[in-house]
């Protein structure tokens, strides 16, 4: 199974429907999609007089906020998705992290990042009831707040959630799509091969960061969740396997005899 991150700029590919729909089947109907919608969530902040707010990656989800998000992800974006897939012949079922409580989430720093939280737990079995009948689910990384208490919704960075989804299903791979063919050094250069640790110092430097940063740390979290295989790339790179980068676990310290 293949677990496929779209980020919002990608969905205007106007080529990347039809790429998913043969991904799904070429894979036999082993596919998951998680999506994202930051740039039309900013443009409608923006319109209500709201300026987006970033801290690593990750956005501040003020209340106002949350309601976009819910709008954005689950309705708009999700459904024009949906309906993109469709037409390209993949069976597509659009639903968020909401639905079923399939997605919890605990507040990442209510002082600071608000109503956005990150993955406690996800349920998989509407994921695989959907697969199990034939059909492409397309998630929204809105969660339901893991305390039932509390209640409500947490706005998850798509990266993260697809992390944890992609891990909780048991997933082969997980692929982030981007707007640029890998993850870049210094000298704008693709790097085909990364180790997580050369992956933070990157990250550290500054030469990674932003978006790429909250990626990389995303594919930390699904290598140690169980997920074989981790690619960052460009739509090009999803079905050529040696395109994109791919971040490597580091091998294990072998102790001197």
């Amino acid at each position: 199974m293949i677990v496929v991150k779209l980020g919002g700029r990608t969905q205007n590919d106007p080529s990347l429907a039809s790429a998913l729909a043969s991904l799904w089947t070429s894979t036999g109907g082993r596919l998951v999609i998680v999506h994202g919608g930051g740039d039309q969530i900013s443009a409608l902040q923006r319109l209500r007089g709201e300026e987006p707010v970033f801290v690593g990656g990750r956005r501040v989800t003020t209340e106002g906020a949350l309601e976009l998000v819910r709008m954005v992800l689950s309705g708009l974006a999700n459904k024009q998705l949906v309906s993109a897939l469709t037409a390209a012949g993949a069976p597509a079922v659009g639903i968020s992290g909401e639905d079923g409580a399939m997605l919890r989430a605990v507040p990442i720093d209510v002082a600071t990042f608000g109503h956005s939280g990150t993955p406690a737990r996800v349920d998989g079995r509407l994921a695989h009831a959907l697969l199990a009948q034939g059909f492409l689910p397309v998630i929204s990384p809105v969660a339901t707040h893991d305390d039932q208490a509390i209640g409500g919704a947490l706005n998850v960075n798509g990266d993260d959630a697809a992390a944890a989804i992609a891990a909780a299903l048991g997933a082969d791979e997980l692929f982030l799509l981007a707007d640029v063919p890998g993850v870049l050094d210094q000298a704008r250069q693709r790097i085909p091969v990364l180790p997580l640790d050369d992956a933070r110092a990157l990250v550290a430097s500054g030469v990674a960061g932003g978006g790429m940063a909250a990626k990389l740390d995303a594919c930390a979290q699904a290598l140690a969740g169980g997920v074989a295989r981790v690619r960052i790339g460009d739509l090009a790179a999803l079905t050529v396997p040696d395109a994109g980068t791919a971040i490597v676990a580091p091998h294990p310290a072998v102790a001197p005899h």
